[in-house]
């Protein structure tokens, strides 16, 4: 054979060479990936694989289908909690305590703390808790006029926390302190919702705030009446305990009042009534972990309502109609007989509420029983906007100041271009949230102009602006007004 034959088959043979060892080596890769033991499906396929005796590995998937097959027929439990795989090759003692954490949607649960000894200080202490005026001192920096409202809330607020540390100390005198939860009517914008968030702030215990519109009876389709229970766990961040000394304010409430002329069942009106009458009261409540609803895949906790503060809130439309009709029912005849049409332009009507008005509206007697606290919030009047937009420490001509602070800019606003926000957002009758909305308006030109000169040191906001007759004045830097 001639060296160049010699050379080509060489070059040949060693092609094949290369050729097989290729092979070898991708079926060595493919036989280096773990497989389950059961279902022979690759590991980048089911995920991580769990590793048994004999270097064998299983899914999740037939790991799972195994203890459910051995729990329906009930083979015996072995040492150390684990389960005793008696019949299957190479399989034994799995602690099934190793797996917990690797189930979907697993949820660690805070669960309640030992009661406290002798000698431990207890969870509640009744110095701790701020006095009423305390209370409504500090509701008064954030939440402009609603005095009366401010007054109740912080007696019935200081009266919650008492009961609960009478109970936690098991007074021997026989006496038990009621609860005291609260009903409050207002026309919108007036503030509800934000009065209950600065006094959960205040008290730095949980608050969950929902809405009653979503609530439906058992079975149907919306959110079950325990989820109100669910969202307070979550804010207290799964502690049970933390979670039983919360506040729930559930808004909008006077969309569950019985509907009126209709033949179809009522689900999301007085049947979710009647369901919450064991929450309000205090009951023991099974509630998802983690979840706004029950499913088998999340573990479930016992949440105990009893020392749950409730505060329900609503705007309670044509409710004013119900009133008026029972005050002029007062009405008689003669000279010093009140008028028909006395209360026509009265625009605080809500405030001669009475448990009788509420009931009309839709509100079953035993629901209403069991919020014996029951106020109205004053509509907001021009003053009290104008107060509004100032005054808190939250208000929002401060907030817009910190905006423009933020480019050197100064802003101000003259007191009648307030006077003249305040009367637009009345027209509005939408309550506070329309102060927001007119002055985002307005200030949107001059956030959108100032970063473009740095010469601009400070703006005013004037009343001609706010009526559209000008523009608002600018005041360059070095100016003698800006430097005072």
């Amino acid at each position: 054979m001639s060296t160049y034959q010699d050379d080509e088959f060489k070059e040949i043979v060693e092609g094949e060479v290369v050729d097989d060892k290729s092979d070898k080596d991708e079926k060595k890769e493919e036989k280096s990936e773990k497989r389950c033991y059961i279902c022979h499906r690759p590991e980048s396929e089911v995920g991580t694989l769990l590793s048994i005796q004999n270097n064998m590995c299983i899914c999740r998937d037939c790991m799972q289908k195994t203890i459910d097959s051995m729990n329906q027929f009930g083979f015996p439990t072995g040492d150390q909690g684990g389960f005793n795989f008696g019949g299957m090759p190479n399989i034994s003692m799995i602690n099934l305590a190793d797996l917990a954490g690797m189930m979907p949607g697993a949820q660690k649960i805070k669960k309640k703390k030992p009661k406290p000894k002798k000698d431990v200080q207890p969870v509640l202490d009744i110095h701790s808790i701020p006095a009423p005026h305390k209370i409504k001192a500090a509701l008064d920096e954030h939440v402009v006029g609603q005095e009366r409202a401010k007054k109740i809330m912080s007696v019935a607020v200081y009266n919650h926390y008492k009961r609960i540390f009478s109970e936690s100390e098991k007074d021997q005198d026989g006496i038990e302190i009621e609860k005291s939860n609260m009903l409050m009517v207002g026309p919108t914008g007036c503030g509800k919702t934000y009065l209950v968030k600065t006094l959960a702030q205040l008290l730095d215990v949980p608050l969950a705030i929902t809405d009653a519109t979503s609530l439906t009876e058992a079975g149907y389709i919306g959110d079950d009446i325990e989820s109100v229970v669910s969202k307070l766990l979550a804010a207290a961040d799964n502690d049970v305990e933390r979670a039983e000394h919360g506040i729930i304010f559930i808004d909008e409430i006077d969309k569950i009042a019985k509907k009126k002329n209709t033949n179809q069942r009522d689900v999301s009106g007085e049947s979710v009534q009647q369901g919450m009458l064991k929450l309000l009261e205090g009951a023991e409540v099974e509630v998802p972990v983690g979840a706004s609803s029950k499913n088998a895949m999340v573990p479930m906790t016992m949440v105990n309502t009893k020392n749950i503060l409730f505060i329900c809130g609503g705007a309670f439309p044509d409710l004013d109609e119900i009133i008026k009709e029972r005050l002029n029912k007062n009405s008689s005849m003669g000279f010093q007989a009140d008028l028909k049409d006395k209360y026509d332009k009265e625009e605080n009507l809500l405030k001669y509420v009475t448990v009788e008005d509420v009931r009309k509206f839709g509100m079953i007697p035993e629901f209403i029983g069991r919020l014996p606290i029951l106020f109205s919030m004053d509509a907001l009047t021009e003053e009290m906007l104008v107060r509004i937009l100032k005054e808190p420490k939250n208000a929002i001509t401060k907030q817009y100041q910190k905006l423009l602070s933020y480019d050197e800019v100064a802003l101000e606003f003259e007191e009648e271009a307030l006077f003249a926000i305040a009367k637009r957002a009345k027209e509005k009758e939408v309550g506070a949230r329309a102060l927001r909305a007119i002055i985002e308006e307005f200030m949107l030109d001059i956030m959108y102009e100032i970063p473009k000169d740095d010469n601009i040191g400070k703006v005013v906001i004037t009343a001609d602006y706010i009526e559209n007759h000008g523009n608002p004045r600018i005041i360059m830097r070095g100016t003698p007004e800006i430097e005072g």
